[in-house]
């Protein structure tokens, strides 16, 4: 995988487009390279307000990749998102308003409420900043009413005793019809969007350019593991080289260990206390050594696991890149061979043009036509005559 630079990002969200492996890749990218987060933020707040408006909701799309593919790798990109996202909501409701654009961005944040990306008070405030528009166009209709109880409350009052009687009456007849009615809505719609939402997020499409695609970043997505910059991997494999099962000199050190030290029956040859007390040096020396090489041995194991687990993850990735570059070249070569045929087609029509300078003289036996000179002297004749 290619390294991190804030050129190559920039590139890269150029090049972004709105099919599902576009998005997929970049956002494998963006989360490998998540030590980057702050840059790789910045970078797409300020790509967004420049891109044109047509590309403006694939730039959201692939936030919302980011944060809910990273998530089970680290909360970096989700707290540095949350700092760029109201701006990001506001800007795009000024720009794109139309309904489609409007409306795929509900269902982004509908998800994220589902599945706790974010808590229900900050999506509220991104769901208000989003449909800001419709709410200030609504505001003034909503002050309407408020004038309305003022006449009825004037009216009221010149009401006769009897009409009011009679209304109270209408009213409180009235009330124990309409508690059926709020209650019904307040319990059946939290029990079926949810399955509906489950299903919605499976099978999500997203209108583009007159193009109806499955978006990936509202569909499940497994990424692998932590996979590896190769230059980690370079170390971790020169590291197990120089580990304490290649460690010749302590290995030849304990095979030449003499055998006093190992057998039980060789204490009987002990004769003096300086023969036991030279012997029990040694066979704490030798205790020391085989300990400390154990410890060794112990840590080259856990070492070789971890290398182990990055040698799967970095496979893994390289398969998928390898897939996904496997399908880019079939794309590119069926677009070569589209060229190549109008390519065909074009040079025949040219070879089946006349060519012109085989064409007949036409203008061979007729007089040349005047210059602007002569017409002007012609016309200088005429008006002395």
């Amino acid at each position: 995988m290619s390294s991190f630079t804030e050129s190559a990002l920039v590139k890269k969200l150029n090049e972004l487009n709105p099919s599902q492996q576009s998005i997929q890749t970049l956002s494998l990218w963006l989360i490998h390279h998540r030590k980057h987060h702050v840059i790789v933020v910045k970078t797409w707040l300020k790509e967004l307000l420049r891109t044109p408006r047509h590309n403006k909701l694939t730039f959201m799309y692939l936030a919302n990749d980011v944060i809910q593919n990273s998530k089970k790798k680290g909360p970096e990109y989700g707290m540095e998102f949350a700092k760029a996202l109201e701006q990001a909501f506001r800007h795009v409701a000024e720009t794109c308003k139309e309904g489609r654009t409007i409306g795929s961005l509900d269902r982004v944040l509908n998800v994220w409420l589902e599945r706790g990306v974010y808590p229900p008070d900050v999506i509220q405030g991104y769901k208000a900043v989003l449909h800001q528009d419709t709410v200030e166009a609504t505001a003034p209709a909503a002050e309407e009413p408020t004038a309305k109880p003022k006449r009825k409350a004037e009216d009221h009052g010149k009401m006769s005793k009897s009409e009011k009687k009679a209304r109270t009456s209408e009213k409180t007849k009235e009330k124990p019809m309409e508690k059926p009615v709020k209650e019904k809505p307040k319990e059946k719609p939290k029990e079926k969007p949810k399955e509906k939402s489950k299903e919605h997020v499976k099978s999500e499409t997203v209108e583009v350019n007159g193009k109806v695609e499955t978006h990936v970043t509202l569909s499940p997505h497994t990424p692998v593991g932590d996979p590896p910059e190769p230059e980690e991997l370079i170390k971790a494999l020169i590291e197990i080289e120089n580990s304490a099962s290649s460690d010749a000199v302590v290995r030849e050190r304990i095979a030449n260990l003499p055998m006093e030290l190992s057998e039980v029956s060789m204490l009987s040859k002990i004769e003096d206390k300086e023969a036991a007390l030279k012997l029990s040096k040694d066979v704490t020396d030798a205790l020391n050594l085989l300990n400390e090489y154990n410890a060794r041995l112990c840590t080259e194991m856990e070492d070789r696991k971890k290398l182990q687990n990055m040698l799967k993850d970095f496979q893994q990735e390289q398969k998928e890149l390898l897939a996904q570059a496997e399908s880019r070249l079939e794309e590119y070569t069926k677009k070569v061979t589209k060229m190549k045929e109008v390519q065909k087609e074009i040079r025949d029509h040219l070879k089946n043009l006349p060519d012109l300078t085989q064409l007949p003289d036409v203008t061979g036996g007729l007089a040349p036509l005047p210059s602007a000179g002569d017409l002007f002297s012609i016309e200088t004749k005429h008006s002395l005559f």
